[in-house]
């Protein structure tokens, strides 16, 4: 039988730091995972903004952020969310919010360079939005570095006639990169994929007669795992793993070298 090897980046890849400030009270913080925070309530969404961050240091720190995406035409994304909700629905609110600020996603860059001072992946910047308030609540800036053995485990996998694939919620262009940097083929990388995008990546492989391993280390990868053949989960993050993500997978994992030693 085929077989395939689906892998989210972030935690997973990539080893993640990422800056969170609370857009109100401005606090910054680097010991908050997003999606936990997210996954505590029925009103906040995840959502990506596909542009080069790096390009925000060229603009006023004071300009609003939804000018900034009006005047750009700045593509998104909503990557994770515990309820329905639309694009336009999203869209509204990201165009007409009158709080945050371009600082406020430029602020956490002195300390990922400080965390990252050889940066391989910047993922780039996301904001998350309180959908019943209407604003953006929390800004989040994020880059990383390949995890140890994680572009000999791909290797191996491949000499073991595995096809690699990537589904994150990610940034497009940081995924992109990342398959550049893995020697994927771009048509199997799939960046801001939400949680039911990572789902649709397995079962279209299954559709097409392969076995899939979904490896990830977060909560939306959840639905990829109860569909997946075979689920691993990486702890090498070594950040809390919520119950939820525990109970639906087959492997634990200390170090994604462990990936091609598992036999399915």
């Amino acid at each position: 039988m085929k077989k395939a090897v689906v892998f989210d980046n972030s935690g997973t890849l990539i080893e993640r730091y990422g800056v969170i400030k609370d857009v109100i009270s401005g606090n910054l913080f680097t010991d908050i995972n997003s999606l936990d925070l997210i996954d505590q309530t029925d009103s906040l969404a995840l959502v990506v903004l596909q542009y080069n961050t790096n390009k925000l240091l060229e603009l006023d720190s004071n300009t609003l952020l939804s000018d900034v995406i009006k005047e750009f035409n700045i593509d998104f994304d909503v990557s994770f969310t515990n309820f329905e909700t639309t694009k336009q629905e999203v869209k509204d609110i990201l165009l007409n919010e009158k709080s945050a600020v371009v600082s406020d996603i430029t602020d956490g860059f002195p300390i990922l360079r400080k965390k990252v001072p050889k940066m391989e992946l910047c993922n780039g910047s996301a904001v998350i939005l309180d959908m019943d308030v209407g604003i953006i609540a929390y800004t989040i800036t994020s880059a990383g570095k390949l995890f140890d053995g994680v572009v000999d485990t791909v290797n191996d996998l491949k000499s073991q006639g595995c096809k690699i694939v990537l589904a994150s919620g990610d940034r497009k262009g940081a995924i992109n990169r990342l398959a550049d940097m893995l020697d994927i083929n771009k048509d199997n990388a799939h960046g801001s994929v939400s949680t039911r995008g990572k789902c649709e990546v397995v079962k279209s492989l299954q559709d097409d007669g392969y076995k899939v391993m979904m490896v990830g280390d977060g909560l939306n990868d959840v639905l990829a795992f109860k569909r997946a053949d075979v689920s691993v989960l990486t702890i090498e993050q070594q950040e809390e793993v919520s119950p939820k993500l525990m109970d639906k997978t087959d492997y634990i994992i200390e170090s994604i070298r462990e990936v091609s030693q598992i036999d399915f």
